[in-house]
């Protein structure tokens, strides 16, 4: 029986007839069929880190990214280096700075994985793109680190391969196929997609992608609650993208579907404001009052001769913990003419009513 070895990337197999595959593709598709919760990160775990906070994640997917896209790796890479990542944090204490440090040998790992030797990052680039941050012993060092805390178990089904398949059996076109793309990709940044099957991923992805571009939905099958719950909490997440991603997405290659999805985003907040003015009942016309007030005239008058000569003192409300603060230049009306004291035959008759009508004694109008 005859063997044969056509290249670096394949291994020796019986030529009998049967369909060459090579090792890299027998290792992919063991990795596919084995999608279970080993290979899924834990986010409640990630949550127990000491030092390592949510926050602090887009400000490294941003950095893989543009890693990722400056040494021309393929889809798969990207979704496969956060996995291991992840994975990694799911099971390891990490401090902050090691955070960055991790996150590229987690692209190591998964660039000489799934892609040609000649695109893998060399470490000296990697150190480059950390400003010298890590020398090259640290990245051998966690390289080795994460692969034996993983137990190598590198291949994991990602939400490229899933979508790959769905947009070939859906017959989406391509356009669909980046914006599915820069969904499942903007889902990276978030918590709350950390554990979501990559399979779930891929389904909600392409769903909502239809939806920014108004294409039909799929015939063959509806989503099911999960990947209807994904998808609904995918679109709550459109609104600000990260700038880096954005710009990734941009160019003419990948069919501008960020600005596609700006615009989706834009019309969408547009329509649900106006729907929201259309709610509101408008407001009932003022009263119209035709009668012009007199600032100098009580509410209330009482009846009978007035005991006391001059203008009465309008009410003025003290507000709250001013009261006795208040400026009488402060409020804005004209001032009043000031009460004048009473005579002094008639001081013992205004007390009287004074207390009767419950004003102010004689006493605390000179303390004003």
């Amino acid at each position: 029986m005859d063997f044969s070895h056509a290249d670096d990337e394949t291994f020796f197999i019986e030529s009998d007839d049967q369909p060459r595959i090579d090792a890299r593709a027998a290792a992919k598709m063991v990795a596919r069929q084995r999608q279970d919760d080993e290979t899924l990160p834990d986010a409640t775990l990630i949550d127990m880190q000491r030092e390592i906070q949510w926050f602090m994640r887009p400000y490294l997917i941003d950095f893989l990214v543009e890693a990722h896209a400056a040494f021309c790796l393929l889809p798969e890479t990207l979704f496969l280096t956060v996995n291991l990542l992840d994975r990694y944090c799911s099971r390891r204490v990490v401090y902050k700075h090691h955070y960055q440090l991790v996150g590229c040998a987690a692209l190591l790992i998964a660039a000489k994985y799934g892609d040609k030797k000649d695109r893998v990052p060399q470490i000296s680039e990697l150190a480059n793109m950390c400003c010298g941050l890590y020398d090259a012993g640290m990245f051998t060092q966690m390289e080795m680190h994460v692969l034996n805390t993983l137990e190598w178990t590198i291949g994991h089904p990602t939400v490229d391969f899933f979508s790959q398949l769905l947009v070939a059996y859906e017959h989406d076109d391509k356009e669909v196929d980046c914006m599915s793309s820069y969904l499942s990709e903007i889902g990276l940044y978030y918590r709350d997609f950390v554990s979501v099957k990559p399979s779930t991923m891929a389904r909600a992805s392409l769903a909502v992608a239809r939806a920014v571009l108004g294409r039909p939905e799929a015939v063959d099958r509806e989503l099911d609650h999960d990947e209807s719950t994904v998808a609904e909490l995918l679109s709550q997440y459109l609104a600000s993208p990260s700038t880096t991603l954005a710009r990734k997405y941009s160019n003419p290659n990948t069919y501008r579907v960020s600005h596609r999805l700006a615009e989706f985003v834009a019309a969408r907040a547009a329509a649900i404001a106006q729907a929201q003015r259309a709610a509101i009942p408008p407001s009932p016309p003022a009263e119209i009052i035709s009668k012009e007030s007199n600032i100098y005239s009580t509410p209330h008058k009482p009846h009978g001769p007035n005991p006391y000569e001059g203008y009465l003192t309008p009410p003025i409300t003290p507000d709250g913990v001013n009261f006795g603060n208040v400026s009488k230049d402060s409020y804005p009306m004209p001032r009043c003419p000031v009460t004048p004291t009473p005579q002094q035959h008639h001081a013992a008759g205004y007390a009287q009513h004074a207390r009767h009508l419950g004003m102010p004694n004689q006493q605390s109008f000179h303390q004003q």
